[in-house]
């Protein structure tokens, strides 16, 4: 019975450590889907202007 109330637990833990990084999590997906688009305009003006520089 107490490995039990040690399982239940933990599962409330995690979901509750869960729970709280989900809104910094989605603040970092779209930090990340923004600088993803950055640079693949980047990407895309240095192949049409022809620019080979490092």
């Amino acid at each position: 019975m107490n490995i039990l109330l040690i399982i239940i637990a933990i599962i409330a833990i995690i979901l509750l450590l869960t729970g709280g990084f989900v809104s910094s999590l989605n603040f970092l997906l779209w930090v990340g889907i923004i600088l993803l688009v950055l640079a693949v305009i980047v990407w895309l003006v240095r192949l049409l202007t022809g620019s080979r520089r490092v």
